[in-house]
């Protein structure tokens, strides 16, 4: 892997901030000096403030906000140690209202926080968007000092709604086992950016880390290890867990979606089930399923019907990437040989293209949507329930293929929304793409406007996602360091219009979350003292993806 060597002390993406920073255009204005990430649609300053203390009664309007106080109140007592009590909704002041109104006038997700003197009032269309109010509550609260057990809040009238539906966070944690604490603790700080959508990538070469009834060798024998150590004791979630975690998520608005990588990326599961292997290729072994084999078929499809059960988002990543790195048997192997005998399949393209829209079939039949890389945007996929992630940066006329189609898709691109290339000029520990990297401010400038223009239909581009895959991430400490800040520079890349974007002014509201990261004992990367903490860990095992460019 290609490595920068910088003797100036301070970092290159430190430089591109200040030249950024002298550059702009934007002028700061009163909305940017909000301390809300990501930054509102709207944000006024007002007079006054509002006295927030334990005998602040939270009350609601309607049934349906219910858990929405209760989510309020439990992260006011977490992390202002202030126990609020709720009350039936009296009209009395002062107090924290939530209050929904049908006949709002924006849409899905949009929500109104008005603090004054007499009142803390969220009001939203939706519950939804009463929750991403409350997050915003959340957020002045947590940046305020309490004194002596109260909080004063400064007054301000923020109108807000997102610029997309799809916030997305991809986790791999087939490479490394994080544990639910570690998932519990990412969503909550998703929840807090108003991220919405968490990919949990489960199977893969090192490990399978997803319980299966029907076929508990699996988690048994395919749960062992992790990409720096195969012998690695087997961990795996149960599906108790899954279903713990998903509920967690669900509180706070976050879709959890699984992905079962086929017909690649199968090493794990060939383990455990060796009879439906396909084969692999130099450095991948047991690299495909077989798709050759009708038993393969049933058998994923077994795996299918238990996962979707724990997964109630309706929709399955099912991978479709990277074959071509471990289907060489694919050409001499007899079940393979017959099938594009009685298929009429040209060669192994046309042969993983089959199998992929057998599988699809398989997750249509559970009313859920197909999500797949962007490698089967030309699989003929049935467009209106197919969503595909462009992934592929440096191939944008697959980008281009997928919306001529029609196709929903989500906005991924290695560069910049992958997390596992390092944020720094000078860090050595993790992916570049040759002399590229991923720093904060590339994340930031990163706009799915951007690429309307292809678009045949309305609303198709979803939303934007970043992927953090692990080979080069073999502790928590690391997770972090990659993790923050530029989360936080995802979600408001995802949430705000490009329309106002200014970086300098992003940088200085987010240095009152440094503080937030350092309350909760993160290990975080400051673009603006890049030597404040250094890049974690020697990585004792050459970290790269199949597809560095380096």
């Amino acid at each position: 892997m290609i490595k920068l060597k910088i003797k100036a002390v301070s970092s290159l993406s430190f430089m591109l901030f200040v030249v950024l920073f002298i550059l702009s255009p934007n002028q700061t204005t009163a909305q940017d000096n909000c301390p809300i990430i990501p930054l509102p649609s709207s944000a006024v300053k007002g007079n006054g403030s509002f006295l927030l203390q334990t005998n602040t009664p939270l009350v609601f309007n309607d049934d349906a906000l219910k858990p929405i106080a209760q989510y309020l109140q439990a992260e006011l007592l977490k992390s202002q140690q202030l126990p609020i009590g709720i009350q039936p909704n009296s009209g009395k002041s002062p107090a924290i209202k939530l209050v929904l109104s049908p006949k709002k006038k924006n849409g899905s997700e949009a929500y109104a926080l008005d603090i004054g003197a007499e009142a803390i009032t969220i009001t939203a269309k939706d519950v939804s968007g009463a929750f991403y109010g409350a997050t915003s509550l959340m957020q002045l609260i947590r940046q305020t000092k309490k004194v002596k057990g109260s909080i004063i809040l400064n007054a301000w009238k923020i109108e807000d709604q997102p610029a997309y539906g799809w916030r997305g966070f991809m986790l791999d944690e087939s490479r490394f086992f994080f544990g639910m604490e570690k998932v519990k603790s990412i969503i909550d700080w998703m929840s807090f950016y108003k991220l919405n959508k968490l990919h949990w990538h489960l199977t893969d070469e090192p490990a399978w880390r997803l319980e299966i009834k029907k076929y508990p060798k699996l988690t048994l024998i395919g749960g062992i290890g992790d990409f720096m150590n195969e012998f690695t004791p087997a961990q795996y979630y149960t599906q108790e867990q899954i279903k713990e975690v998903v509920a967690y998520a669900a509180q706070r608005f976050i879709t959890v979606i699984p992905e079962i990588d086929m017909p690649g990326h199968a090493t794990a599961a060939n383990k455990a089930y060796p009879e439906y292997s396909g084969g692999g290729g130099p450095g991948h072994p047991e690299f495909t399923f077989n798709p050759g084999k009708e038993g393969t078929y049933a058998y994923l499809t077994n795996i299918l019907k238990e996962t979707n059960v724990l997964f109630p988002s309706a929709m399955i990543h099912l991978g479709g990437d990277e074959v071509s790195y471990g289907n060489h048997k694919w050409i001499t192997d007899p079940d393979i040989a017959a099938l594009m005998k009685s298929k009429n399949l040209a060669g192994t393209k046309e042969v993983e293209t089959y199998f992929m829209k057998r599988m699809a079939d398989s997750v249509y039949q559970m009313n859920a949507k197909l999500l797949v890389w962007d490698e089967m945007a030309a699989a003929g996929l049935p467009k209106d329930k197919t969503i595909i992630f462009w992934w592929r940066h440096d191939q944008p006329q697959v980008l281009t293929q997928a919306l001529s189609k029609g196709y929903e898709t989500v906005l991924c691109p290695r560069l910049p929304l992958y997390f596992d290339f390092v944020q720094d000029s000078t860090h050595n520990n993790g992916r570049k793409w040759g002399k590229l990297y991923n720093p904060i401010a590339n994340v930031y400038s990163f706009s799915a406007d951007n690429y309307q223009s292809q678009t045949v239909a309305k609303n198709q581009i979803l939303g934007i996602q970043a992927n953090l895959w692990t080979e080069a991430v073999p502790n928590m400490q690391r997770l972090d360091y990659l993790l923050f800040p530029r989360i936080s520079a995802l979600a408001e890349a995802a949430w705000s219009p490009k329309t106002g974007k200014n970086f300098p002014a992003f940088m200085e509201r987010l240095k009152g979350h440094f503080a937030l990261y350092e309350q909760a004992g993160i290990y975080y990367y400051d673009p603006t003292k890049p030597g404040k903490y250094p890049e974690p860990v020697k990585l004792n095992k050459g970290a790269k993806r199949f597809d560095t460019g380096d």
